[in-house]
């Protein structure tokens, strides 16, 4: 595999202190040990292939699903568990600019509809996920914040047809979110969940409708075939018609080729604090179970889970190794006691970090990679991606199928990936341009 950061970040240390790891045990699936034929390849048990898999196999679809590693290993395991509107960052400037109007609403609504999709499958494998938070809040961090905030506020009606409420700071108390913010855009849009809860329960529903999982099975050596593709794992040969990409941010330069320079792997750091006291909640101010972010470009996102443990966690690392690892532990932990100050002496033994996955156009890819008949992928989901990843899995499984999409599928979600700058080397670039958000954000 020819991966742009090195070996540790693709190592279990990183994961080491994963709090999800904890609450949920993921039966451990068998190796591939033999050749195979299937109709459909899924490279990735994150929630775009699993997604992918259930779907395909409830059509009638033979899908096998290989993952290097295991279930959610990747950022799906080890994420905020945020059920939210997103998947890109552009605007809604840039999407009138390149899609115009309708074709913005067309995607916010797709956005809206992804949540949709993951509330349906909760619902319908009757999957318990630790769910609360009714929909989402962004809190101002500075005041001139609340000016873009109010202009978000009067587009939500026309984007995603949801009820909104925008306060000022002298609710925030009231609201249960004190802290040093300026106010707040609440999107009743989304909720939280334990994503390995999740994962879990389509991983299982996936197999109950026919998939097959195979973890510890790096595929490598991906190639057309007469009839389909083909591809080496633990070495055996297995051969699909089709095969779908979804690896995200733990992908791969060269699987496949087209790849390279497409997309951008980026760092996200996540601690949780032990049970807080409900006095320990009373004296921060912060009581409700809102899932939370801030305005931030490097932002901050956070909540009160079930069992009232505190998750906070923040973008920005740059580098991998056991002292990066280190640095960003302690990078976390200094911008938790700035917010809550009062939560200062509280322990927080779980950290660990995981892998997001950005595109130069600032939207996330779905479709058919150009000029490879059969090859198929869906990642960059700019850190959201339990929503859009699971919606991802389910267009995949439609257009694998070659039936016209049953679900909203968007221009801005056809686009195919450009590539970056400076190509393998475009790592380099972060250092300048994460220092200039970090600017912005003061």
């Amino acid at each position: 595999m020819k991966r742009l950061f090195g070996a540790h970040a693709y190592g279990d240390a990183p994961r080491a202190g994963c709090w999800w790891d904890d609450t949920c045990k993921i039966m451990d699936r068998p190796a591939l040990t033999n050749d195979r034929e299937v109709d459909v390849a899924i490279i990735g048990a994150g929630f775009t292939g699993l997604s992918a898999a259930l779907h395909l196999a409830q059509a009638g679809v033979r899908v096998v699903v290989l993952d290097a590693q295991r279930i959610g290993w990747g950022a799906s395991g080890r994420n905020g568990g945020f059920c939210c509107l997103g998947g890109g960052m552009a605007g809604d400037a840039l999407l009138n600019h390149r899609f115009g109007r309708a074709g913005r609403v067309e995607y916010r609504r797709t956005e809206r509809a992804a949540v949709d999709l993951v509330e349906g499958l909760i619902a319908a494998h009757a999957l318990d996920v630790d769910r609360h938070s009714h929909g989402e809040t962004c809190l101002a961090h500075r005041a001139k914040d609340m000016t873009a905030l109010r202009e978000e506020a009067a587009t939500i009606s026309e984007n995603y047809d949801v009820g909104h409420q925008l306060f000022g700071a002298d609710d925030l108390a009231a609201s249960g979110m004190q802290g040093p913010f300026h106010g707040g855009l609440t999107i009743e849009a989304g909720f939280a969940l334990n994503p390995r809860k999740y994962l879990a329960g389509l991983a299982r529903a996936a197999e109950t409708a026919g998939a097959q999982i195979f973890e510890r099975s790096a595929a490598h050596g991906l190639s057309r075939s007469r009839g389909g593709w083909r591809l080496g794992a633990n070495g055996h040969t297995l051969r699909a018609e089709h095969v779908v990409i979804a690896t995200n941010g733990y992908s791969s330069e060269d699987m496949p080729d087209w790849l390279a320079g497409r997309y951008l792997p980026g760092q996200s750091n996540v601690m949780v604090t032990r049970p807080l006291t409900q006095q320990e909640l009373e004296t921060a101010g912060w009581t409700t179970d809102q899932m939370a972010y801030d305005t931030r470009n490097l932002l901050h996102y956070f909540r009160l889970m079930p069992d009232r443990r505190f998750l906070f966690g923040m973008r920005g690392g740059l580098r991998s190794g056991p002292a990066a690892d280190a640095r960003g532990a302690r990078r976390i932990r200094a911008d938790f006691d700035a917010m809550f100050p009062a939560w200062r002496g509280v322990e927080a033994a779980h950290h660990w970090s995981g892998m997001v996955c950005v595109a130069r156009d600032m939207l996330p890819f779905v479709g058919g990679v150009p000029e490879q008949p059969g090859l198929w992928a869906g990642l960059c989901y700019h850190g959201n991606g339990v929503a859009m990843g699971s919606y991802s899995g389910a267009l995949l499984a439609d257009l694998v199928q070659g039936q016209a999409p049953q679900r909203l599928y968007p221009d801005a979600l056809r686009a195919p990936l450009r590539r970056f700058g400076l190509g393998r080397w475009r790592r380099a670039a972060m250092p300048l341009a994460y220092g200039a958000l970090m600017l912005a954000d003061r």
